[in-house]
């Protein structure tokens, strides 16, 4: 069987090549692999950045952002042979840990869980994948072009999940939403708050072509100035970050209406030092009771609001969401384009 495969921590390793076909256990679907997303993850797993194959073994099946058709399914599963899957990422890690235990294994306290195609289990870049029936996620037959794009659309909704919960702290009617970055998060989190009838605003550095032209379609707001103009002039009661750019994460800690919410999604790469006024950020942070944090993977409940989303989002936006799809022979392709909003790999 075909899979796209890498040695974790070695630069160059990434290939197509053949696997053994997989077997499922007690409790396991067997699926038909459709479709692949690549993000950055699976960009710097393949540069040699991290990573962790399964034990015993060199090389790891990539790819967590799954699609796949149910071929064989286990008693009382939710879903049936010929339904539309797509694979959680993360296990809970096996102690557990107070959060795994009660299934936020997304906020896993030891560090010790496993991930799907980045750590300690073979991803989903095969021509077929067996999973937990517990793992896997029921999709609306209409999202068979772009239901990989349930794992990023389960980030974001972990990212609302967040910030409604820590919006009932107090009184919480937020009406302006500003997401920074406008890549497949960043515009899924636009969609995610348009669907909850708020004012969204899209800031990125791209300032014509197919970025404004997708956040228009959801009629929201596209910006291209500078971060410190376009927040003061929107003064949002909730950011959604997703560049990760330094300078950007740090105004926009800065620059929102009394008692926002700053979401934190994009990882920074380190050794870029910035100039901060650490006493003044603090002094608005306190004095108008902000709250920033940061949020990354997500567990079964924020993959079922994600699907919800999905299933309710117009297709055809999704569909112009995905700017590159390749075969699998050529998968190393989905992984050199820089202009791309989300390249995909065909398994079928």
């Amino acid at each position: 069987m075909r899979a796209l495969t890498v040695v974790p921590g070695k630069a160059g390793s990434l290939e197509v090549g053949d696997v053994p076909e997989p077997v499922p256990g007690p409790g396991e679907a067997l699926v038909q692999g459709l479709a692949l997303g690549v993000c950055g993850t699976d960009r710097e797993i393949a540069a040699g950045e991290y990573g962790w194959a399964p034990t015993g073994r060199d090389r790891l099946v990539l790819g967590h952002e799954s699609l796949g058709r149910v071929l064989s399914a286990p008693e009382g599963a939710s879903f049936a042979p010929g339904d539309l899957v797509v694979g959680i990422v993360r296990r809970p890690d096996p102690r557990p840990c107070g959060a795994c235990a009660r299934g936020e294994f997304d906020m896993c306290r030891n560090g010790e869980y496993t991930e799907r195609g980045i750590k300690q289990i073979d991803g989903f870049g095969s021509r077929l994948w067996a999973v937990e029936a517990d793992y896997a996620v029921r999709l609306d037959p209409r999202l068979g072009a772009v239901g990989m794009l349930l794992e990023p659309a389960s980030v974001v909704a972990k990212a609302w999940d967040q910030i409604e919960r820590i919006g009932a702290r107090a009184w919480f009617e937020p009406q302006r939403v500003l997401v920074t970055g406008a890549g497949p998060i960043g515009l899924l989190a636009a969609m995610l708050s348009a669907q909850r009838g708020l004012e969204v605003h899209v800031l990125d550095r791209i300032e014509s072509g197919l970025k404004p032209r997708l956040v228009a379609a959801l009629g929201a707001q596209y910006h291209s100035g500078l971060v410190e103009t376009v927040a003061k002039a929107v003064m949002p009661d909730v950011v959604i970050e997703a560049t990760g750019a330094p300078r950007v994460v740090v105004d926009m800690m800065r620059f929102n209406a009394p008692a926002g919410i700053v979401c934190l999604t994009g990882v920074s790469t380190t050794g870029r030092p910035i100039t901060v006024d650490a006493g003044g950020m603090n002094r608005d942070i306190v004095l108008e009771n902000d709250v920033v944090f940061g949020s990354v993977n997500a567990n079964r409940r924020h993959y079922a609001q994600a699907a919800d989303a999905l299933a309710q989002a117009d297709v055809s936006w999704l569909e112009r969401l995905i700017t590159r799809r390749v075969q699998l022979e050529k998968a190393h392709e989905a992984f050199e384009g820089e202009d791309d909003v989300k390249a995909v790999v065909d398994l079928a």
